[in-house]
């Protein structure tokens, strides 16, 4: 693995963790309110849609290319499915009146949510996981 895709993948774990504290230690949520809220999350689906990019250009093969192809989906699926989440939501409130629309853009929305909230976060920690693994693996052998 090549010295700027390391880079962008420990960039993109630590942006990971700063929205993991950010959800869920008290106090941290009151410091990033507002339009701040979504930055963290903006720079992760970045972050993901750069490192998927350059490990497509670049010359990784194997696992190591499968799980950092893994962990850049993840990072950028989950901020375009909470976005698609979001959207059908509002189309089905506006579709209320067109039944088949309305259950249409409902279903949509759960399968949006369920992408996004369980099949997302799993790709990107399977990702990382493999990721460090194989890194750890690599640096054993030289």
């Amino acid at each position: 693995m090549n010295k700027k895709l390391s880079i962008i993948f420990w960039i993109l774990v630590g942006v990971f963790l700063i929205i993991l504290i950010q959800l869920f230690v008290p106090g941290v949520a009151e410091l990033l309110s507002g339009e701040l809220f979504l930055l963290p999350m903006i720079i992760f689906c970045i972050l993901g849609i750069v490192l998927l990019v350059r490990t497509l250009k670049s010359s990784t093969t194997g696992w190591l290319r499968k799980f950092l192809k893994m962990t850049g989906l993840g990072s950028t699926c989950f901020f375009i499915g909470t976005f698609l989440h979001n959207a059908f939501y509002a189309l089905a409130i506006v579709a209320e009146k067109i039944i088949v629309l309305k259950y249409l853009f409902e279903f949509l929305n759960a399968v949006f949510f369920l992408v996004s909230v369980l099949v997302c976060p799993l790709v990107f920690i399977v990702g990382v996981i493999g990721t460090i693994i194989l890194i750890i693996k690599i640096k054993k052998h030289r």
